[in-house]
């Protein structure tokens, strides 16, 4: 059974999770805004990466989305999430994706700017978002990449469902997120984040937490005692964390069972494309015995090609995996 659902274009209307909107049959989209950091990954995806003028994405905080799409570089950066009609005007965007949240969508639109908000939060919603964009976007390749991107995800979660169907829940590690050591941040149950971790034959071991981002004490760490530790590629080292010892008297510190996320165009266990890649990495790391046959350089340099259009070297996919930029970069 498939774990990723076909939805019908009824269904996706109703379901959108902020992505919704009335969308005519109009001409391709050729100067976009983007007022969404992970939706930028999106763009990039579906082949617009060359038609978005202002972005809230900078080179600093995204080396690899702009090594994959110098084109970039000329957009206007936007401090914050929120853009300025005027300033959209001059720039003569026709398309403007904010967050679902903006609190300037109203005023955006009541300038006649066509404003498309996006949002989603596990992996149906990010389907929809994409056939929503795609739908924006009006040309063949964005068609054509969100096809096959949701071929993809699916695939990868049905197979992974089928790998770990027999492995009992109570004997699946438990799982913890860390977004930030300092100040110590984890993410909860009800997240793209809780959904890659139980695809990849895990278990969130922030029990009782729900949501991102989610501030903890050290003392609650070591309540859940974790079989395994997840640090987003930025999270920092528990190395330098003021409780530095009380993470060393974890097991899965001790262990060795201490994972660095990896992190590309954008950070792979967030809301971007390449969470389809953090479920076969995670199920690797945390059951390398049943995963050693997926050769995730190979995987990540074949999503790359197929997804972004772009070359990575065997060295630039290790340097993702990782969670480094670019060599070179700042």
């Amino acid at each position: 059974m498939k774990l990723v659902n076909r939805w019908t274009r009824n269904t996706v209307a109703t379901v959108l999770l902020g992505c919704t909107a009335a969308l005519a049959h109009a001409a391709p989209k050729t100067r976009i805004a983007d007022a969404w950091y992970a939706h930028n990954a999106v763009l990039l995806m579906l082949g617009a990466a060359d038609n978005i003028v202002a972005t809230v994405a900078r080179a600093r905080a995204f080396p690899w989305m702009y090594r994959v799409a110098p084109g970039l570089a000329r957009a206007q950066r936007v401090d914050g999430a929120t853009m300025n009609a005027e300033a959209l005007l001059q720039l003569n965007a026709d398309i403007v994706f904010t967050t679902a949240s903006d609190p300037a969508i109203v005023a955006l639109r009541r300038t006649g700017l066509d404003v498309v908000p996006v949002s989603f939060t596990d992996f149906d919603s990010m389907l929809a978002c994409i056939d929503l964009t795609a739908k924006t976007l009006d040309t063949p390749l964005a068609s054509q990449r969100a096809q096959a991107y949701r071929r993809y995800l699916d695939r990868t979660v049905s197979d992974a469902a089928r790998e770990f169907a027999n492995v009992p829940l109570d004997q699946r590690p438990r799982v913890l997120h860390v977004a930030s050591v300092d100040p110590l941040k984890v993410d909860g149950a009800d997240t793209i984040v809780d959904q890659w971790i139980r695809a990849a034959g895990g278990r969130n071991a922030a029990d009782g937490l729900t949501g991102n981002l989610k501030t903890v004490s050290i003392e609650q760490v070591l309540a859940w005692h974790p079989d395994a530790i997840v640090l987003a590629a930025n999270a920092g080292s528990l190395d330098a964390s003021p409780h530095r010892a009380l993470w060393e008297s974890l097991d899965a510190v001790r262990a060795k069972r201490v994972y660095r996320n990896p992190a590309g165009v954008f950070p792979w266990e967030r809301y971007g494309p390449e969470v389809a890649l953090e479920v076969r990495w995670a199920a690797q790391v945390l059951h390398p015995e049943r995963a050693q046959h997926d050769d995730l350089v190979a995987a990540t340099r074949d999503f790359y090609a197929t997804f972004f259009g772009y070359p990575l070297s065997d060295a630039d996919a290790q340097r993702i995996l990782a969670g480094l930029p670019p060599d070179g970069s700042r």
